[in-house]
This record gives C-alpha cells, sequence and structure tokens, in this order.
C-alpha cells in the first residue's frame, strides 16, 4: 500500500515543492546496541504489507550512515515464504543543486522576491538562472533575486531519506513482521564518572554516567538500548569520534540501578531497563550505575626521572564488593571534587581510566602537590671495565605542610641490575622498577640514597 504526501522543503534561500510516494510500514520496534569503537548495530521489526509475486519494498529512516554491506533482512512471518531478489541503498538526497541539475532542459517557473514570474526551460543554473523563454529568447535571473521555483514532480533518482530498497519475492499475500539488522558508524558512547571526596579524603562517592552521542543520521525511537564494553575489532577503522560538544560534571547518580550489566563473549553488556529515544545531532546523558562509596587512599608519588621537581597526588581505590563497587567498570574519565566548609564543591582534577574488572584497584592521578618537593641527583659514576658500571643516586623529598606523609619514590633501571646500597628499603615491582615509601616529617626534609650495579 502506498500513501501520496504532500512536502514542502526549503532550501534558503529557495522554497521547492514536489510530490513524492513512499511504502508505509507500522508496529516499528527498535533495539540498539552501541560500541565504543564510533559504531552501533541497529535491529529493526516493522510491520509491512506484502502483496504475492514480486515486488519493491522501500525501508525508509534508516541511518544515513549505514553499512550497507552489513544488512540482513527476512519475513519473521514467513522467512521461508519471501526471497530477497536484490537489495539497494539509496542515498543521493535532495538538494536544491541537485534537483536544478536534474531539470536541465525541462519546463520549469520562477518567482523572484520582486514578485515577477518567469516560465521557460531551464537551461542552467548557477550563479544566474538560463531559461529558454517561449517565444525562444533568453533570459538571465539572478540566482540571489529568486524566491522559489516550483517544479512539477520529485527528479528519478533523488530521495528525501536515506532508503533501503529490496526486491523480493512473496508466496504469502498480507502482513508480514519484517526483521532488519545492520551496523551504522556514526553512533558512539563512552562514560564519565563524578567523584566527591569527603573531608579527610578517606572515602569517595562514585557515580557513573553514560554518554551518548548519536552523529548516524536517524532517530532510535524508544529503543531497547544496549551498551558494549570492551575492545571490539573491526578489519577498517572506524572514523574519528565526534567530540564537538562541551563536557561537563554531573551530580549524583540515580539510586536505584538502570542498567542490567552482565558479562558476554569477553565483553561486558549493559542493558537499559527501560525503552529510551536516541534522537539525531543528540547526546544523550543516563545513569550507568547508583553513588557508590569507597574507601580512598591518597598516595604522594614522586618519579625524578619523569619529573624532577613536581611530586604526584594520586588516589587509590580497589574495585571490590567489599569497598561498595565490585562491577565491571567500563574506560572513561573521572573528574574528581572536594567539597568546602560552605558544602560547595572545588574540582580538584581528572583522569582517564582503562576498563577495570572487578577485584583490581584504580589509581587516578589528579594533580601535583604544592607543599612536596623532590629533587634528584646523580651523585657518582664509575665505569668497572667494559661491561659494568656503578652509579649511585640521591632524592631529596621536602615537605612543607602541616602534617607527616609518605612519599612514594619509583625508580626506573635498565638491564641486568644490582641494588648494592640503599637507605631505605625498596620493593622490586618488575624487572626495571623499584618503588620506596619514604616517610617525611612536617616542614623537614628527608634523604634517600641508593647505589646500583649495572651489568651488561
Amino acid at each position: 500500500m502506498r500513501n501520496y504526501i504532500f512536502i514542502v522543503v526549503l532550501f534558503c534561500p529557495l522554497l521547492f515543492t514536489f510530490f513524492i510516494s513512499d511504502s508505509v510500514a507500522q508496529g516499528k520496534r527498535v533495539s540498539l546496541t552501541i560500541y565504543q569503537n564510533n559504531f552501533g548495530l541497529v535491529h529493526d521489526v516493522r510491520e509491512m504489507d506484502l502483496q504475492a509475486g514480486n515486488q519493491e519494498i522501500r525501508f525508509t529512516d534508516v541511518a544515513s550512515l549505514i553499512d550497507p554491506t552489513s544488512v540482513h533482512f527476512k519475513s519473521l512471518t514467513a522467512p521461508d515464504q519471501v526471497t530477497i531478489l536484490e537489495q539497494n541503498y539509496e542515498y543521493d538526497l535532495v538538494s536544491s543543486d541537485k534537483i536544478l541539475q536534474k531539470y536541465v532542459d525541462q519546463i520549469v517557473q520562477l518567482f523572484t522576491k520582486e514578485g515577477k514570474v518567469f516560465e521557460g526551460k531551464l537551461l542552467s543554473a548557477g550563479v544566474n538562472v538560463v531559461l529558454e523563454k517561449k517565444d525562444g529568447g533568453i533570459q538571465s535571473i539572478a540566482m540571489a533575486n529568486i524566491q522559489n521555483i516550483d517544479f512539477p514532480k520529485l527528479p528519478a533518482g533523488l530521495i528525501t531519506r536515506p532508503t533501503l530498497v529490496w526486491y523480493l519475492s512473496s508466496e504469502k499475500a498480507g502482513k508480514h513482521d519484517m526483521e532488519t539488522s545492520y551496523l551504522t558508524n556514526g553512533i558512539d558512547w563512552h562514560a564519565e564518572y563524578v567523584a566527591l571526596v569527603n573531608k579527610d579524603e578517606t572515602a569517595l562517592d562514585l557515580s557513573a554516567w553514560v554518554s551518548i552521542n548519536n552523529q548516524s543520521g536517524t532517530d532510535y525511537e524508544n529503543s531497547k538500548l544496549k551498551l558494549v564494553a570492551g575492545d571490539v575489532h573491526r578489519v577498517t577503522p572506524p572514523p574519528p569520534r565526534y567530540i564537538g560538544y562541551e563536557e561537563r560534571g554531573l551530580g549524583k547518580a540515580a539510586a536505584a540501578p538502570q542498567f542490567a550489566e552482565k558479562a558476554f563473549f569477553e565483553y561486558h553488556l549493559y542493558t537499559l531497563q527501560r525503552a529510551a529515544t536516541i534522537k539525531s545531532n543528540q547526546i544523550k546523558q543516563l545513569s550507568l550505575f547508583p553513588t557508590a562509596t569507597t574507601p580512598v587512599k591518597k598516595i604522594y608519588e614522586y618519579d625524578g626521572s619523569k619529573n624532577e621537581k613536581k611530586v604526584n597526588v594520586k588516589l587509590e581505590f580497589e574495585n571490590t564488593e567489599k569497598n561498595g563497587l565490585g562491577i565491571p567498570i567500563p574506560a572513561g574519565k573521572v573528574r574528581v571534587y572536594k567539597s568546602d566548609e560552605d558544602q560547595s564543591q572545588v574540582f580538584l582534577g581528572e583522569d582517564q581510566i582503562d576498563h577495570t574488572p572487578k577485584d583490581e584497584k584504580i589509581r587516578l592521578y589528579v594533580g601535583d602537590a604544592f607543599d612536596v618537593v623532590g629533587e634528584r641527583k646523580q651523585m657518582s659514576y664509575k665505569q668497572l671495565g667494559d661491561r659494568a658500571r656503578e652509579e649511585t643516586w640521591e632524592i631529596r623529598l621536602r615537605n612543607h605542610k602541616k602534617e607527616d606523609i609518605e612519599v612514594l619514590v619509583t625508580e626506573h633501571l635498565w638491564g641486568e641490575w644490582e641494588i648494592r646500597e640503599s637507605s631505605h628499603p625498596y620493593n622490586k615491582k618488575d624487572a626495571s622498577t623499584i618503588e620506596l615509601s619514604i616517610p617525611v616529617k612536617k616542614d623537614a626534609e628527608t634523604i634517600v640514597k641508593y647505589t646500583v650495579l649495572y651489568r651488561w
């Protein structure tokens, strides 16, 4: 069944009018699965009227960034009685330039801003529109002076919306539930977190939000929404992420969970427990999980080989059920705040975290300490033959705060090494890193020395 619809489309500064026809589908049901690599999977079920025999079906309201090679289409009502003969993706959308070019050598009617009417065969359209008049003369009208142009109909080959066109053969006439699924680029999601540190800096409230950016070119009305967290491999690299919007801090997350989480293959799947509408060119933000309170430890970390003066400030917590979490945490940006005495929030810093399974530690780098200073110097260097040398390093840590602190010193070694002497105990973190936990009294300085022997 086909309905005929009169459409008026404004092409500034011109107004074009034409008739189009399109097939109508009822009972549309959409499921949308979004990945973190700027693409999504659309599953669309519509009720459509089919005739017996061969016919053309036009499937509109698809994403303009669809991957046509990924389309799957079938009748759920009678899958063995409907055969797909041919599929086309039509995306030559209507524009003023395209309509004008299609109407070259045809009769058009033109209206100027002064109220004059011109009619004739269109010869060309650019800065000026050139018409051949009925009496054989040539008329040139400046495009800037044209108010609108009337065309008898939409030129063949142009459409108003991206459309999938199928040629199919059906043995069963009547209503069918037609299932379509396809991949589309231009839709993305990422997680954002807000961490509010308490007064004593011993605990934080962690809120999680999901931001969905839909630039795929269509709306998804009342869709069943799923989010996939994980690194999905694709043969071709996805287009760049759309980041043309201002990110902002978000408040406390919903008290009740909106998403149900489960492991799925080697990823994690988050399913929204209600229908959601994702509009084209819209950024939608949803609470991922209720605000959780977890113990946190503040760490002063000094890595003098990377930055000789600065001491990093980091917040560490464990993603465990005992600590109020214990859920898979998708990669995203964490913004950290702390309430002042007047209960206003002060921004402390932000960090990017990776996908974090449960029972793993998360360490956030929020900034550099103002009142703690480091200094690192090489005190001696001895060449011991052709295949060995000895180095002595001194690290000074000065604490100008009003309380005692502990600084985690990180030193990077190379090759085959051996610590010959050390003023403080050290921990071998890995084959090329040692860590030293150094207590530093308030308004005092602590000196760390160690000697390392390298062989090769």
